[in-house]
This record gives C-alpha cells, structure tokens and sequence, in this order.
C-alpha cells in the first residue's frame, strides 16, 4: 500500500527518469545536454527558493490572519484587488516562487480571486519586465502590454473564480490546510 503510494507521488519523475535514460540509449548528447538543463535548472532554484521561504515565514509570523482578512479576504473589495496586484507586479523571482506564497495567503484567509491576481500579476506585470520594455520596445508597447494585461487578469479571475463551485474551491483551500 505504502509503495503504491510512493510510486503514484513520484510518478512524473519515475517517468522523466525513464525517458531520460531511454534518450541516453539512443542519443548520448542529447540525454547530456538534457542533464546539464536540468542542473542548470536545479541551481537556478537552488538560488531562489531559500530567499522565497525565509518570507514567506516572515510574512506567516509577522502579519496576522485577520490583517490580511482586512485587506485582500472576501470583504476587501477594489483594495484587495490593489493590493494583488501591487504584491505581484512587485514581486521578484520565477513564477513558480508564486505558489508558495499563493499557499500562504490561502492559509491567512485570501479571498480566491485576489490570489488568481496575485498570480497573474507575478507572471506579467512584473516591475522589472515593465521597465526593460520600455526601453526596449518604447512606451507605446508597454502600456498597451501593460493594460491589456490587467484587463486579461481580471477576466480569468474572474471565469475562473465563477467556474469553480464554492466546495471545489474550500477543496483547494483545505489541500493548502494539509
């Protein structure tokens, strides 16, 4: 029982690996060229993660649930709106470091569609990307990028938080729980 288990948790793995070593058989360069992509990968994550967890333990201890209830919870209204967006866009990181501070605001009592912001904000309003491109691409193109995409934002938030029935999304809240 306990190895089904195990080989179901590992599943995805079990069959990279697989593949991988398939690849090695057949394609010696390709399968190294994979292996340094995925060292290349585990260090960039290495580097990233640490910085992540040590906030997200700060922000667990230093900021009360009811604190962030007020501001970004069910009632929070057009501030908890803000307020996702401001914390995404100035965010810093990959967007997989998103995740974990989406569980964290879960377990503080974020509203759903503030943490879909949230997410959506991290993955394409980041401050930095704005101010590379526009320099690179002029303003032109960043603000209508830049509009276009919190427009885009609060549709899928929305769809999304409206698709989902309100025990699929107390599942999700209590998968965070576990």
């Amino acid at each position: 029982m306990i190895k089904i288990k195990l080989v179901k948790k590992y599943i995805v793995f079990i069959v990279v690996v697989i593949v991988l070593g398939i690849t090695f058989l057949l394609d010696k360069s390709l399968a190294l060229e994979a292996v340094g992509t995925i060292k290349f990968s585990f260090k960039e994550m290495i580097m990233v993660l640490p910085p992540i967890f040590i906030l997200l333990g700060l922000l667990d201890v230093w900021i009360a649930k009811d604190t962030m209830v007020k501001f970004m919870g069910e009632k929070s209204g057009i501030r908890g709106i803000l307020l996702s967006f401001l914390l995404g866009s100035a965010a810093a990181g990959p967007l997989y470091g998103a995740f974990p501070v989406a569980a964290v605001f879960m377990k503080k009592g974020v509203k759903f569609s503030n943490i879909l912001i949230f997410i959506g904000a991290w993955s394409t309003t980041k401050l930095p990307m704005l101010l590379f491109e526009f320099a690179s691409m002029g303003a032109k193109f960043t603000i209508t990028r830049f509009i276009v995409n919190i427009f885009g934002i609060l549709i899928i938030a929305f769809i999304v938080n409206k698709s989902l029935s309100d025990k699929e999304i107390e599942d999700i809240y209590e998968s965070v729980e576990e």
